[in-house]
């Protein structure tokens, strides 16, 4: 899929980025602006059919809600968790969503044809087109959160490989190491996630850590055990940036997700140790993310466009 440029289009779309928590959609007009927006709990306790149905609802109030203004949507974009085809719009497997093997496109078919996507992928794009990449041909762009994943622009093309490219987290950075949900042991997901920050210092302190942003608050006040663990953190993500780097060759690493918001607390020696880790590679340049929750919401919507123009 390319990126280059903005679709010129007239049409108003549908977006909606369906996370583990919560769904956040918007009508989305020519300029990538939203006109209406509207959040919704996900039923995720419910079971993958009750999610089903909640994506269906709010496509169809935010739908009826844009022609009662005048407003008429032509295409909506759904982005979702896990491992996305794109292409055939199907769902392989979202451990977050309970969905496997799930043809979404086609189950969410209703008076709008859906496009279907990955939420990560989706955020990468929009960061490309949109926020702190803009212009930037090869680009990285990695979700730092509760997981890690990446979306990988290379050439000015989104890759997908069919559904499978940007699993980074689950690259092994360490051996012997922790164990990741995922089955391996020593992932960059089971290092550097916020989570597995948090879970780390709890289990070196042996007390209740709320947060990654607890981490970075403590590490500022000179908390050692806070250095160790974001030091072993920062070390891991040079790491897989550094194989990253060599394969890929990103002008742009656009890091985003709740470690993203340390700020240069992260991307300072996050830069220094990535520098120190090459050798003949063209260091690429780390920028915090500028898009922040909207960007998935905003790649869906980007999605949408495209796909009108096929």
């Amino acid at each position: 899929m390319s990126i280059a440029g903005t679709p010129v289009t007239e049409a108003y779309v549908i977006a909606l980025d369906v996370g583990g928590t919560a769904m956040k959609g918007a009508v989305v007009g020519p300029d990538l602006r939203p006109v209406l927006t509207l959040n919704r709990p996900t039923p995720v306790r419910d079971g993958p059919q009750a999610v089903v149905e909640a994506i269906r609802e709010v496509l169809a109030d935010l739908d009826t809600r844009a022609l009662t203004r005048g407003i008429d949507p032509v295409r909506a974009g759904v982005v979702v968790p896990g491992i996305v085809d794109e292409e055939l719009g199907e769902v392989r497997f979202s451990a977050n969503l309970g969905f496997e093997d799930l043809p979404l496109a086609r189950r969410l078919k209703g008076r709008l044809p859906v496009t279907v996507g990955h939420d990560v992928r989706a955020g990468g794009l929009a960061e490309a087109v949109l926020g702190a990449a803009a212009g930037t041909r090869d680009v990285a762009f990695l979700a730092v959160g509760t997981g890690i994943a990446a979306a990988l622009i290379s050439d000015d093309h989104l890759l997908t490989g069919s559904g499978w490219a940007g699993e980074i987290g689950h690259l092994s950075v360490e051996q012997p190491g922790p164990p990741c949900a995922c089955g391996a042991t020593g992932c960059l997901e089971a290092l550097a996630s916020a989570s597995a920050i948090a879970a780390e210092l709890s289990a070196r302190t042996g007390r209740p850590v709320a947060g990654a942003a607890e981490v970075a608050d403590r590490l500022l006040v000179g908390d050692r055990h806070a250095r160790a663990v974001w030091d072993r953190a920062v070390e891991a993500l040079a790491i897989a940036l550094a194989a990253l780097t060599t394969v890929l060759a990103p002008e742009t690493v656009v890091i985003g997700g709740g470690l993203a918001e340390s700020g240069e607390l992260l991307l300072d020696p996050l830069q220094r140790r990535l520098a120190a880790r090459l050798t003949f590679q063209r260091p690429p340049r780390l920028v915090k993310a500028a898009l922040g929750e909207r960007a998935g919401c905003i790649g869906a919507a980007l999605l949408a466009q495209r796909a009108m123009g096929r």
